[in-house]
């Protein structure tokens, strides 16, 4: 039995979580209640997980991964920009 879609629904729910806070936070520009320590630990797995899903092939973890990745790095930035 071929579980791929499983991956795929684990991949889109997991970065859809993401969003909204995301959204919030760029919108807003309001870091304050921001880890910059957690954030950079986390893009730093997300970037792991990233070459993990090329060196397995697998398209759920790539994308995911790849959303999430952007969407973290400009909270990062902001973050960093304003503090």
């Amino acid at each position: 039995m071929d579980l791929e879609w499983l991956g795929y629904l684990a991949a889109t729910l997991t970065t859809l979580a993401f969003v909204p806070q995301a959204a919030k936070t760029i919108r807003s520009r309001d870091t304050s209640g921001i880890s910059l320590g957690m954030y950079v630990v986390f893009i730093v797995g997300v970037g792991c997980w990233f070459g993990y899903g090329l060196a397995l092939g697998s398209w759920p973890m790539i994308l995911a991964n790849a959303v999430t990745f952007v969407l973290a790095a400009l909270i990062l930035a902001l973050k960093l920009r304003h503090g």
